[in-house]
């Protein structure tokens, strides 16, 4: 019972404080006449009649092809690079200066030789961000082969359990949390640069959207651009958080178990 209650005090929670938020910044925009920040039911009315559903195929569709193709690349990368260095410590010490050099550097300042290299189209910007996406997956790959029980190693090896077993069965499990950790976070980098390439040598997406309508001033236009972001960072990070808490329910019933 207790649980439930809780369960409803957060949902509770979670609903009101948002709802409570929109209504302030509701009252708000119109009480203020600035030309910046046009009233806030002007702003769902444009997303209304822009986002329902006239550029959708024009603007979402090809920034979600971007998005997903960039941190598809990327996370598989970081995956079977993080697994290979957090398995050799010897081959993670002769590449940790190269690594921590190419991570310090901020994604949106290889946007330029990117487009020298690959050109304005999409190229260009799933590379970017798969390039942004990759370092917190490796890492906390890395991390998570690092921090695998010894134990279970050993008794691996005292059974004789195949090598690929072991990995399917053992190191990756082990890994995982640490890994979905690392994917959380490279799809809000991916959501950042997606829209950071395609406000560069763009025709289309959301990025592009929203740069041409303000520098065009069409203020209720670019609000409505930023409201969609939003939406798509938080729908994105829902249904990945689903995807997580079916794929590591093992983990959470063992550590309620351990406690």
């Amino acid at each position: 019972m207790n649980t439930t209650r809780s369960r409803a005090l957060y949902l509770a929670i979670e609903v009101t404080v948002p709802a409570v938020v929109i209504a302030v910044i509701w009252w708000r925009s119109l009480t203020t006449s600035t030309f910046y920040f046009p009233p806030l039911p002007h702003i769902l009315e444009t997303f209304q009649n822009v986002w329902l559903f006239d550029r959708v195929g024009s603007d979402l569709v090809p920034s979600l092809v971007r998005l997903g193709a960039g941190l598809a690349i990327g996370i598989s990368a970081g995956i079977v690079v993080g697994f290979v260095l957090g398995r050799s410590p010897v081959l993670s010490r002769a590449t940790a200066p190269l690594i921590e050099f190419c991570r310090a550097i901020p994604a949106p300042a290889v946007v330029p030789p990117l487009i020298l290299m690959l050109g304005i189209g999409d190229t260009s910007k799933i590379a970017l961000i798969a390039f942004g996406s990759v370092w917190p997956v490796l890492l906390n790959t890395v991390d998570g082969i690092r921090g695998i029980d010894p134990l279970l190693m050993e008794t691996s090896r005292a059974f004789s359990v195949r090598r690929a077993d072991t990995l399917a069965r053992v190191v990756l499990p082990a890994a995982a949390p640490q890994i979905f950790a690392g994917i959380r976070t490279s799809l809000s980098l991916g959501i950042i640069l997606m829209v950071i390439s395609e406000m560069v040598g763009s025709t289309n997406g959301l990025g592009y959207f929203v740069i041409e309508s303000q520098r065009s001033f069409a203020m209720t236009d670019m609000w409505a651009g930023i409201v969609l972001l939003g939406l798509l960072g938080y729908g994105l990070n829902a249904a990945f958080g689903l995807v997580e808490r079916r794929a590591l329910a093992w983990h959470r019933g063992a550590r309620q178990r351990a406690s």
